[in-house]
């Protein structure tokens, strides 16, 4: 970025930091405000984003800041799930679909009132599939484009190696969104972007503030000044704010608490679905686990059912594979591995395996890993596994767990169609099949309809019988929102919290 546009940039966050003192607030006042305040809501997210850039950090949690509100894609994401445009006003799809045209949205401007072109797309989208690129799609979108064209200012041609149904729906993902070029590599810190907002104020281990973005598209439209996003994992501290009503929202509440605030008159409970698959990750780099006969052992130690009651207050679906019932072609795979403790212990034997078998069992500060690692102890513990339990911090997790140093991990992947890090030997759990990889391509390559539906099933089947990891439940999402708050959603497609789709009523 150009010193004078930075400076200006710079000069700008810092008026817009100033301006309405409630952004920078810890919390809302009790009662709710007045119908048509512009307040900015209290938003409580489980998990702080390590960095701002969701094109190249693994966390969700970045997303749900920044998606949609500081950055956007050429597609949006509706709560049912389908897909209508953004920053692409309209495009077109050749008749093989290995080609798309898209038309952009003309007078669109960065927060630094440069403006939007195809350059910034074909900049964007090459910045994700360059080679060394942490983009989680690289995979299933950007590895797939041959060529990208810029006609003309508003016009980007999209030609891929192999059809792709979902492409418009991965446009809209927080992987695909469209970044500034002059801008790119301050991403992780402050992003600059064409959504109504802007980060006015990060505060590590507390919260992010975000503010309105006058020159950005849309900025006069929304309702609300801006949000706070404040994190608080703790079951405890999250149950206290609720009480104290100093929070707005809160995203993916404890279920085993929420029925305690049902009755309260400030809040109402909101019960959606999700794209989420939670599952016990096992490193198959690591013996014994690079048994099959010990990995399906765990799958039928655990009780899905059961964890889901205990951990989850019922909120929730099981599954045996990486898919969620949200997903067209879904199959319930669940009973291949029904709950069978002694079963578990024959393989286990079978495999050569002396018990008890001891393996570490690490737990993100998610609350559904608190409540559930003690409920999988138990059921591992009755096939002869015991695991000990290990509590980290988001940060130790990306930088143990996801980097491949753990033996088992809960963890809930919340992306739709994932599917394809299966693909990748390097990915965290260590999964290296060439068989699943050619039925992937042959996936990806498939036109007829009837041809994709069986070999999507076969996908599922294939990772459910290799038990690569222990798939146990899609979680249903339960919000807690502050009467009067209109606009969030009670579905999450995608996790993301559009703020400029809000407002108090």
């Amino acid at each position: 970025m150009p010193a004078s546009t930075r400076r200006a940039w710079l000069a700008q966050a810092a008026a817009l930091a100033g301006l309405p003192a409630a952004l920078g607030a810890a919390g809302a006042a009790d009662a709710p405000p007045a119908r048509g305040s512009r307040r900015p809501p209290v938003l409580n997210l489980s998990l702080e984003p390590d960095s701002l850039d969701p094109t190249m950090a693994p966390s969700a949690a970045v997303a749900e800041v920044v998606h949609g509100n500081v950055l956007e894609g050429l597609t949006r994401i509706e709560e049912s799930g389908s897909v209508t445009g953004l920053l692409a006003q309209s495009w077109d799809m050749d008749g093989g679909g290995r080609g798309y045209t898209l038309r952009l949205r003309q007078g669109v401007r960065f927060h630094d009132g440069s403006a939007l072109d195809s350059a910034a797309v074909r900049f964007s989208f090459e910045r994700a599939a360059a080679p060394g690129s942490t983009n989680k799609a690289r995979r299933a979108l950007f590895d797939n484009i041959a060529h990208i064209a810029t006609p003309d200012a508003h016009s980007v041609a999209l030609t891929l190696h192999h059809a792709d149904v979902h492409l418009p729906f991965r446009l809209g993902e927080a992987t695909a969104a469209i970044v500034h070029p002059a801008s790119a590599g301050q991403l992780a810190q402050a992003p600059v972007g064409t959504g109504p907002y802007q980060v006015v104020q990060r505060r590590r281990g507390h919260s992010i503030t975000l503010g309105r973005a006058p020159q950005a598209r849309a900025a006069r439209q929304v309702r609300l000044d801006g949000a706070v996003f404040r994190f608080i994992h703790e079951p405890a501290e999250r149950e206290a704010a609720l009480r104290a009503g100093t929070v707005d929202l809160f995203f993916q509440f404890a279920t085993s608490t929420v029925r305690r605030f049902q009755d309260d008159v400030r809040y109402q409970v909101l019960l959606g679905s999700s794209s989420g698959k939670g599952m016990l990750a096992l490193n198959q780099r690591r013996a014994p686990l690079n048994d099959v006969r010990v990995r399906r052992a765990i799958t039928h130690a655990i009780d899905r059912e059961g964890f889901i009651q205990r951990a989850l207050d019922g909120h929730g679906t099981a599954i045996g594979s990486h898919f969620a019932p949200t997903d067209p072609g879904f199959l319930h795979l669940d009973s291949l591995y029904p709950h069978d403790p002694q079963r578990a212990r024959a393989l286990l034997r079978e495999a050569g395996v002396a018990t008890p078998l001891r393996l570490t069992l690490a737990l993100p500060p998610a609350p559904y890993a608190h409540s559930g690692g003690s409920v999988l102890a138990e059921y591992l513990a009755a096939a002869g596994i015991q695991a000990e339990l290990q509590k980290l911090s988001w940060q130790e997790w990306l930088s143990g767990p996801f980097r491949g140093q753990f033996d088992m991990t809960l963890i809930n992947h919340v992306e739709p169609l994932d599917y394809l890090i299966y693909t990748d030997p390097e990915y965290y759990f260590g999964y290296d099949s060439p068989a699943f990889r050619t039925l992937a391509r042959e996936y990806a390559q498939a036109t007829a309809a009837r041809q994709r539906q069986q070999l999507f099933a076969r996908l599922q089947r294939h990772l459910a019988h290799d038990a690569v990891n222990a798939w146990i439940f899609n979680p249903s999402i339960v919000t807690v929102v502050r009467k009067g708050l209109r606009g969030a959603w009670m579905n999450y497609p995608i996790f993301a919290h559009d703020i400029g789709a809000m407002w108090w009523d």
